[in-house]
């Protein structure tokens, strides 16, 4: 075993273009290969890398593997527009969509299920808390991911009620942990094709 083997998680993040904890949260989910030392430190395999790398190319240039299909549930316009610009630039195979209101999120989601679900929790009429609730409540949309994004302090958030299965982001958008929980979907997603 050499060091030209493995990579350290700093640098499995830094030759996939993400964070340390996005490599984190790949190792766990079981999206990216990895091993612990006895000291505890992740080693992974540069072939688990350079895979990954290879199929998010081969879905860039339109390979086999299906779209992965966003919903974003914000009111602020301009939060949309920057959701939008930013996950355009990413040149991943994502159909991306966007809702105002907690309702018309509902509304999207009865259309089509989305692959992933991004929502802000206070938006009008119906807010992203109501949204969730409904939603989590129909066994069908089990294998929907859903995170939040919320400037509303995490402690709040839990006091209120969410199901434990939703990821909870603060705002500022935090879309390098937003990219890498995408890129870890698409590549357990094609590990299962």
């Amino acid at each position: 075993m050499t060091d030209i083997e493995y990579l350290s998680t700093r640098q499995a993040a830094h030759r996939l273009g993400v964070s340390l904890g996005t490599v984190q949260n790949m190792v766990e989910s079981g999206a990216l290969e990895a091993w612990k030392t006895t000291g505890g430190h992740r080693r992974i395999p540069v072939t688990a890398v350079e895979a990954l790398l290879a199929r998010r190319r081969q879905g860039v240039t339109g390979g086999d593997s299906k779209r992965m299909d966003i919903l974003i549930t914000e009111d602020d316009a301009t939060l949309q527009m920057l959701f939008q610009v930013t996950i355009d630039g990413w040149e991943l195979p994502i159909d991306l969509r966007i809702a105002s209101t907690g309702f018309d999120g509902l509304l999207q989601v009865g259309q089509k299920v989305p692959d992933i679900l991004i929502a802000d929790l206070m938006m009008p009429g119906m807010d992203g808390f109501e949204m969730i609730r409904q939603l989590r409540a129909n066994p069908a949309l089990s294998r929907m991911d859903i995170m939040v994004v919320s400037a509303i302090e995490r402690d709040e958030i839990l006091a209120r009620g969410l199901p434990p299965d939703v990821t909870i982001f603060g705002k500022p958008i935090p879309f390098h942990e937003i990219k890498g929980f995408v890129l870890g979907r698409m590549a357990s997603r094609q590990r299962t094709a």
